[in-house]
């Protein structure tokens, strides 16, 4: 989990000083505000989370190679939102984003910390640009694809500077 508690304190970094009202402009009709950012990313852990604990009671044990997760940081390819981290439009605030994301990230630390190694590598489950991953990988990909949003982010803050 050494990656995904960088890339949390990375994220919380980021936000610090953010407003409520800025958590949730948009730059554009299709742009993504922070807010939406953040729901995302605490949708995906939590989501990851459930899917590990499925896949790890009913799920097939097999070899799956690695992939190369950390390539994951770069947003230039557009990977298409699962549903279950569909977007919605409803304002949010700081507290109420940061309490969803702080328990999307324990869930995953508790998974990892309960469950024997071994029983991550061999299970897995398919990314849609990777392939079949390993349980295991799945776990750091959470900290990788925060890092991609971050960036994402970082833009926002950007295009709010700009538009003043």
């Amino acid at each position: 989990m050494k990656i995904n508690d960088e890339a949390r304190t990375k994220l919380l970094d980021t936000l610090n000083g953010l407003s409520d009202e800025k958590l949730n402009w948009k730059a554009s009709e299709d742009k993504w505000s922070i807010r939406q950012a953040l729901e995302h990313l605490y949708l995906m852990g939590g989501g990851v989370a459930k899917t590990i604990q499925s896949q790890l009671t009913k799920g097939e044990t097999h070899d799956t190679p690695d992939k190369p997760i950390e390539w994951t940081v770069d947003h230039s390819t557009k990977v298409e939102v699962p549903d279950f981290a569909k977007l919605g439009d409803s304002f949010a605030v700081a507290a109420e984003l940061k309490d969803k994301l702080k328990a999307s990230h324990a869930l995953l630390l508790q998974l990892e910390d309960t469950t024997p190694k071994e029983q991550l590598k061999e299970r897995s489950y398919p990314h849609p640009a990777f392939g079949d991953m390993s349980l295991d990988q799945w776990i750091p990909f959470v900290g990788y694809h925060e890092l991609r949003h971050i960036e994402q982010i970082q833009d926002v803050i950007e295009a709010m500077k700009a538009a003043k």
